[in-house]
């Protein structure tokens, strides 16, 4: 596992950003690019994280969407939150579905990298609190993905399929 330290450009603060690779799936992005797009997404939010990004399988996935949130089926991606609900520092873990990811992005004809920039930009933002179970709180979210996607040269994954 590494450890990198990244600025969190508008609060001169910090963040810790850890990747865990335990899926051996083909074509999983790099470390560099997965804290690059943490880092981008903690900067559009204006607060530092230490955040664990961990690329698992489907079943590890499965379990634990099972276990903490009662749901039977790997989702692409699971937010951890560790930080008190004001707290200056984010504190989580993203857990990435490395087959459902792919599956995804073959099934919506996305690039994989783009896919997997989404989803981990996705993970962050409900980290920082923001959530899509509301149309306007959805709308809300899904403007500030694609901004932060579009900084990255990523098309906005809600308007165009090759996204």
């Amino acid at each position: 596992m590494k450890t990198a330290t990244v600025p969190a450009i508008a609060t001169k603060t910090a963040s810790t950003i850890v990747i865990q690779r335990i899926s051996r799936i083909a074509h999983i992005p790099t470390d560099k690019l997965f804290k690059k797009w943490a880092s981008s997404a903690l900067a559009a939010v204006a607060r530092p994280a230490e955040l664990t990004v961990r690329v698992v399988n489907a079943a590890e996935a499965r379990n634990l969407n099972s276990a903490f949130r009662s749901k039977d089926y790997a989702p692409n991606v699971l937010t951890f939150v560790y930080h008190e609900q004001n707290s200056a520092m984010l504190m989580g873990d993203l857990v990435l579905c490395a087959q459902v990811v792919a599956r995804e992005a073959r099934a919506q004809q996305k690039s994989l990298q783009n896919h997997y920039a989404h989803l981990t930009i996705h993970g962050v933002l409900h980290l920082a609190g923001f959530d899509h179970e509301k149309p306007r709180d959805a709308a809300i979210m899904e403007a500030l993905e694609a901004s932060v996607l579009a900084t990255l040269g990523v098309a906005n994954p809600y308007l165009d399929a090759t996204g």
